[in-house]
């Protein structure tokens, strides 16, 4: 699969590392490219179900582009939010839906989380992805 040149070298940063707890430092430090949605405007239809963290992922499409705005009460939620902002935010509509979660293992990250938080990444993914055919 061809990814947006952004997600290419998200995932070369990543493969970088080897380290795994490096790795999670990194995730943290992605919390910072979310573009944020303030806590007041978190609603059931902006939760995202089975996350370990209180999390909220709202989708909108400007003129077939994606916008992705995203909070938690985790940083590294927030972080795994920032690379679905990379991965995602700001790409047409086609290309964003195009994308699977395979990206993520070409990463590395999931083998670096905790069983609940690579689900709870799946999910946050998924939840994207229902939102976009929904807004399409």
């Amino acid at each position: 699969m061809t990814y947006p040149e952004q997600l290419v070298e998200l995932i070369e940063e990543f493969q970088a590392i080897d380290d795994q707890m490096e790795r999670l430092e990194y995730v943290f430090d992605l919390a910072s490219e979310v573009n944020e949605l303030a806590a007041d405007r978190w609603t059931d239809e902006t939760r995202i179900r089975g996350c370990q963290s209180e999390a909220h992922v709202y989708v909108d499409i400007d003129d077939s582009t994606v916008r992705i705005y995203s909070g938690a009460d985790s940083k590294l939620v927030q972080g795994l939010m920032g690379i679905l902002t990379i991965a995602i935010d700001q790409q047409p509509v086609e290309i964003a839906l195009s994308l699977t979660p395979e990206f993520a293992v070409e990463m590395g990250i999931l083998n670096s989380l905790s069983p609940s938080r690579s689900n709870g990444f799946r999910n946050m993914f998924d939840k994207v992805m229902r939102d976009l055919k929904e807004e399409e």
